[in-house]
């Protein structure tokens, strides 16, 4: 069926308000942020993660999560250090967690808002950072690739100012990605480009 310009018009402008709605109602995503990806033996960059919530949502309340770390069976216990919150969401009750070689497990972060008390969380940082920590690539491991990703259990939010209730926004909630490269020598590209062939094999 033809359909007139003004019909055409109307589906297109049904369209954008759909899409409007659905991405102020997205329930949110965690984001890890890396200063340097690409790094040589022995240098060191800093990991971010941050949490991203709807628009129309107040603001972030707190997260459960575990930062992984797949290098292909090297042991970054020791590439870990500096481990910590970041203000805001480092309110009662919250944890760095404990970073071993396959990562950090044990993240919870958050903060408060409690208007009976005048207290009222940030809402103008969106994305929210709420942890970080410096990762140092090990001198005798050569050349290697750590993907990183997040696994997370809980994804709270603030719906509204003037209340302390917090709902869920776990369920379609996207997790964080990210790749640090580690390449000792110009030789060391060529194994590197090696490994990076074998992961996407699997």
């Amino acid at each position: 069926m033809h359909r007139t310009p003004i019909a055409a018009a109307a589906s297109a402008a049904a369209t954008l308000a759909l899409s409007g709605t659905a991405l102020a109602q997205s329930p949110g995503e965690v984001i890890i942020e890396i200063d340097e990806p690409e790094l040589a033996l022995g240098d060191s960059t800093t990991v971010r993660i941050l949490a991203g919530y709807g628009a129309g949502d107040y603001a972030m309340a707190g997260i459960f999560t575990d930062l992984l770390a797949d290098a292909g069976g090297i042991d970054l216990a020791s590439a870990w250090s500096g481990v910590g919150r970041s203000a805001p969401m480092d309110g009662p009750g919250t944890t760095a967690g404990v970073a071993d070689g396959n990562g950090c497990t044990g993240i919870i972060a958050g903060q408060l808002n409690f208007p009976p008390g005048g207290i009222y969380a940030p809402p103008a940082l969106n994305p929210i950072p709420f942890w970080e920590a410096t990762f140092t690539a090990p001198t005798d491991a050569g050349a290697f690739v750590v993907d990183l990703s997040t696994l997370t259990d809980r994804f709270d939010v603030y719906p509204v100012r003037d209340s302390a209730r917090s709902e869920s926004r776990l369920d379609g909630l996207s997790e964080g990605s990210g790749r640090i490269i580690v390449v000792p020598s110009p030789a060391g590209i060529l194994v590197l480009g090696g490994l990076l062939a074998l992961r996407r094999r699997r």
